[in-house]
């Protein structure tokens, strides 16, 4: 079965006030292993991001903490001076270490310093959209006060050097407390075909028309699980990744996806995810694939 490597074909959703395709493409595998240092081959990586937006993406993902600094570089790089359709979307919050840790960077400071560095290194004089990811707990969301980061990203609006702003890696309650500090454009969390403890949130947000951008397409499957997508794959001639972005679209109306690669080749089976249709019977069982343990 053959599939056109486009983004064009999805339907749009308004990320603050900016239509996007609802295949987008996420930078962050471009930087070196582990999100840390440049890539083996800056050229490659520089094709892929052109590619994307050849392809039709006019949403892109990247931070000035992936490499740190890398993905935001060769963004730049690869596609400055940008198409006016295209909207690039940052994040802040995070700071790396020398060792490639992940560091909390939440203070008014340092989130004015990572965006004026985001500007810099992206060669723009405002982020559309600027997603704070919350860093209570590196590996999921967690409860704590984004207060004082959400304020200080609220002046930075109000300066126009921010555009909208946007949370990662948060809880129901911290989204409710941050939207009596500025609307909140758009949540970026951990969901897929069976991590889906957003499900009411996606739903809630969805009724609200607030986009919902999961990240980790395959990230937490089981033996198992991993089996049956693979299997839903073969029947439908396509990949698993395909599948599992298929089975996202079809989830919500205003989930946008960002599946990142470092592969011309994976970017366009990625984006031919857009035109996959899913039968019926495919739905069933992935939609099942959530209590299936290993």
């Amino acid at each position: 079965m053959s599939h056109p490597a486009t983004a064009s074909t999805s339907t749009t959703v308004l990320l603050g006030d900016r239509p996007v395709r609802r295949m987008g493409y996420g930078a962050m595998q471009l930087a070196g292993p582990g999100v840390f240092g440049p890539p083996k081959d800056p050229a490659s990586a520089v094709a892929v991001l052109r590619a994307a937006v050849e392809a039709g993406v006019n949403h892109i993902d990247t931070s000035d903490f992936y490499g740190p600094h890398v993905t935001n570089q060769l963004t730049r790089e690869a596609l400055h001076p940008y198409r006016a359709d295209l909207v690039i979307v940052t994040k802040v919050g995070c700071l790396r270490g020398p060792d490639g840790s992940w560091d909390a960077a939440l203070s008014s400071g340092q989130l004015r310093q990572a965006v004026h560095d985001n500007l810099r290194h992206l060669r723009l004089e405002r982020l559309e959209v600027v997603n704070l990811r919350a860093m209570f707990d590196i590996h999921g969301p967690a409860e704590g006060s984004l207060e004082e980061p959400l304020t200080a990203l609220a002046e930075l609006q109000q300066q126009g050097l921010v555009g909208h702003i946007g949370l990662s890696n948060v809880t129901t309650r911290q989204i409710a407390d941050g939207r009596r500090i500025c609307r909140i454009a758009c949540v970026q969390n951990h969901y897929n075909l069976v991590h889906r403890d957003d499900d009411a949130l996606i739903d809630s947000l969805a009724s609200q028309d607030v986009p919902y951008v999961p990240f980790f397409p395959l990230g937490g499957f089981s033996p198992l699980q991993s089996t049956v997508l693979s299997e839903v794959a073969q029947r439908l001639e396509a990949t698993p990744m395909q599948v599992a972005l298929a089975w996202l679209l079809r989830r919500s109306p205003n989930i946008v996806l960002i599946p990142g690669t470092s592969s011309v080749k994976h970017l366009h089976e990625n984006l031919a995810a857009g035109s996959l249709s899913l039968p019926q019977e495919a739905m069933s069982r992935l939609d099942s694939m959530a209590a299936q343990r290993s």
